[in-house]
């Protein structure tokens, strides 16, 4: 696993050299905040149940998590972007049996990973919608990820029709994934601390409703049926479908073209995007694209 893993990584080993001795100062621009007490991710190792499986984490940081997971009994793989911490933990004896690697974890192929891998991370704000939604097509691979977010991110991730957070993210990561919400991380938990506070959330993927290939449509879907979320549905679908097509999917949908984006529950959406897809088959380049 570890070799096949960080094939799939792409990344290079940590190697034990010294790292110039003391703490390596962090980096704003990777958005390091990291966690001051192990007890706190009890929650999130409590959900991913590691005991004896790989564990892929993300910014391991200065080793809070690691250290935990392999308490848990967890085979640990900590991909760090930052060389400087990464040196540094290589020289941390309680982390020695974690394997290390440098590199951006936005580049993993995920679908090389073997089966039963298990996600996990401190993810910072400019990474974490991106990282997800990346991950979450490989249900096959991974059973079930948790991770350390944003309070923001973790509303929209959590939220349900006709909250404020709900958009694109919400149904998308509904159509994936059940979404858990774990805990709550105070600001004061982290050095440094952060403006927002964090919270866990725990995601089981799940195998969606249509194949990759499709999904990607149904993507298109949601995300142009929120590219102008305070207007009536029939409007913002107007701008990719035409008029014509926007009102007729939305009729055989079942769907009042008054309503707004944010009202629309996961099975609402793809009652939509089939209607849209039988009308397309039947008189393509007719109806605007399917994706």
């Amino acid at each position: 696993m570890s070799r096949l893993c960080k094939d799939a990584l792409a990344m290079s080993s940590v190697t034990k050299t010294n790292a110039g001795g003391g703490e390596i100062p962090l980096r704003k621009r990777y958005g390091q905040h990291h966690l001051t007490r192990a007890t706190i991710c009890t929650p999130l190792v409590d959900f991913l149940d590691p005991t004896g499986g790989w564990v892929v984490e993300i910014g391991p940081g200065g080793g809070v998590l690691t250290r935990r997971l392999l308490t848990a009994g967890a085979r640990v793989i900590a991909v760090e972007i930052d060389t400087a911490w990464g040196l540094f933990l290589g020289q941390r004896p309680e982390i020695a049996l974690a394997n290390l690697v440098v590199g951006d974890a936005l580049e993993i192929e995920w679908g090389r990973c073997p089966v039963g891998t298990l996600v996990t991370g401190n993810l910072p704000f400019n990474i974490s919608t991106v990282l997800i939604e990346r991950l979450l097509p490989h249900w096959g691979q991974v059973p079930r990820a948790a991770f350390l977010v944003q309070k923001e991110v973790g509303d929209r991730l959590l939220a349900v029709p006709g909250e404020d957070a709900y958009g694109a993210l919400s149904v998308l990561t509904a159509a994936r994934a059940r979404v858990a919400m774990l805990g709550r991380v105070g600001r004061g938990s982290f050095r440094p601390p952060p403006k927002v506070d964090g919270v866990f959330v725990g995601l089981t993927l799940v195998e969606p409703v249509h194949d990759e290939e499709e999904m990607a449509r149904f993507t298109a879907t949601v995300r142009l049926s929120f590219s102008q979320r305070r207007k009536q549905l029939r409007n913002a679908l107007t701008a990719g479908w035409g008029r014509q097509e926007a009102v007729r999917s939305l009729g055989v949908a079942g769907i009042d073209p008054r309503r707004r984006a944010e009202e629309l529950s996961l099975e609402e959406y793809l009652r939509l995007h089939e209607a849209h897809r039988q009308s397309a088959q039947r008189a393509p380049g007719r109806c605007g694209p399917l994706v």
